[in-house]
């Protein structure tokens, strides 16, 4: 047993002597990845690792050159789901390819660059290693991070205010109107009530509403059926006891806070350096006004939630971590021909400028850009109605034609499409915007080559390129 003890002590020390030294020399970067609902996550964390494993479409990535070698290693956290990234790129490059599956939990994944020396101080002290920790998580998630400072009260009165103007809530609307919290707490009504709420919220997700929280209603996991999911806004009444249905609920309300939100706020998102925030912002548009306002009205709480700023080491002892570099990307920039690509981004832009601006001002860099992590289509031009238009080309996933395809065009000035999504348009008035779903085209990669895409080495070298 002494010996037993002696050698544990012995391997904790190396551990710990290890750890130490790689942290000075041999530097992590922890990137959180995360979008609401069909924004991409993890088709753009295959093709990132991909690219940066075989660099010949990474032009962008200034310190390409410099990149010796690039080797997945195994992760560091043993409790986090790793990244199924052998997976994922193995369904996109299958003979028949398929879109992997939209994430549903926490994982991660650590990418280590070995850099050429350059200079007098590379020169003596030869190559170095950089760490890229990749994690993984659902924005579903992260939007809880905004509940935070709500009481129960305030939230239920946002979400019967939000739901008042949605077909999808009716049901539960009139379910809610039926109770009255100042009732006796009943154990079959609440689970009644959580059920027809998560009813709402799936439906909401599904018609483009993007503000949807709690987020472990949609995807539960292990929490499913548990009192911290078993709870659902309602009207506050006059007066409620202890033992009412109003209070049982403000109460689980608090324990999901305490118990599931801030949680994961400590383990994960805490620890991250810089952050990815994928916007399927296409998708929006086409689902009209009403969904743009909600995705804008989202990422303001995406924002809040950060904790913006920059990382100096001792800063980041005395206070912890802050995220220091933050890019919103709008996906599926292949669904335009690349002359729009400027318009999306401006859109993209102007939706997020206020709180930008403010973790500018904490010291945050903030970017965004339109990209396409994999490239699903070609561009081609025709006539039509007596003018060319500018169209992509692919496969489309439901039966696999190929059809080319004009979205619509959207306004070079971004007010023109905000300012009727935030005054409450039904509608677009002079312009439909449509969308396609186009499946992964078959690809037989050169030596070298990573998978096709659009800006994904610029938004590498935001993220990462100044550490290289």
């Amino acid at each position: 047993m002494i010996s037993e003890f002696a050698d544990s002590v012995a391997r904790r020390a190396e551990g710990l002597s290890r750890s130490a030294t790689q942290a000075l020399t041999e530097p992590v970067i922890r990137i959180g990845v995360t979008g609401l609902a069909r924004a991409g996550k993890t088709v753009f964390i295959t093709s990132l690792v991909a690219n940066l494993l075989d660099r010949g479409r990474m032009g962008g990535l200034a310190a390409q050159g410099r990149i010796e070698a690039a080797y997945l290693q195994p992760q560091p956290n043993d409790t986090v789901a790793r990244f199924e990234y052998e997976r994922h790129l193995g369904a996109l490059l299958s003979q028949e390819p398929v879109w992997p599956n939209s994430t549903r939990a926490v994982s991660q994944l650590r990418l280590s660059l070995r850099l050429a020396p350059r200079g007098l101080r590379g020169a003596l002290g030869g190559s170095r290693v950089v760490h890229v920790d990749i994690v993984d998580y659902p924005g579903e998630w992260l939007l809880d991070l905004g509940l935070m400072g709500k009481s129960y009260a305030a939230w239920s009165g946002e979400v019967l205010a939000r739901f008042a103007g949605r077909p999808e809530a009716a049901a539960y609307l009139a379910q809610a109107a039926r109770c009255d919290g100042a009732s006796p707490f009943e154990e079959l009504e609440a689970q009644a009530l959580a059920a027809g709420f998560g009813a709402a919220l799936s439906a909401a997700r599904a018609a483009g509403y993007y503000d949807c929280t709690p987020g472990r209603f949609l995807l539960p996991g292990a929490l499913e059926g548990s009192p911290v999911l078993t709870f659902a806004p309602l009207a506050a009444p006059p007066e409620a006891t202890r033992a009412s249905l109003w209070r049982e609920m403000d109460r689980r309300f608090e324990a999901y806070k305490a118990k599931v939100v801030a949680p994961f706020f400590r383990a994960h998102f805490a620890q991250i350096d810089r952050q990815v925030v994928l916007m399927d912002v296409l998708g929006a548009i086409h689902s009209g006004p009403q969904a743009l306002a909600d995705m804008q009205r989202a990422m303001a709480e995406v924002l809040a939630a950060f904790k913006p700023g920059q990382n100096p080491f001792l800063a980041r002892l005395l206070r912890g971590r802050r995220v220091e570099k933050i890019l919103f990307a709008a996906t599926k920039a292949d669904h335009l021909h690349h002359v729009q690509h400027g318009a999306l981004t401006a859109i993209t832009e102007a939706m997020v400028r206020k709180a930008a601006d403010q973790a500018r001002f904490a010291g945050a860099e903030v970017q965004a850009m339109s990209l396409a992590s994999w490239r699903a289509t070609v561009e081609e031009e025709r006539s039509h109605a007596g003018r060319r238009l500018k169209l992509v080309r692919g496969q489309l996933l439901e039966d696999g034609r190929q059809a080319a395809f004009f979205a619509g065009d959207l306004p070079q000035n971004p007010n023109q499409i905000l300012q009727p999504a935030q005054a409450g348009a039904t509608r677009w008035l002079d312009q439909d915007y449509e969308i396609m779903r186009f499946a992964p085209a078959r690809l037989e990669l050169a030596p070298g080559d990573g998978p096709p895409h659009i800006r994904l080495d610029q938004a590498a070298q935001f993220l990462i390129g100044d550490r290289l």
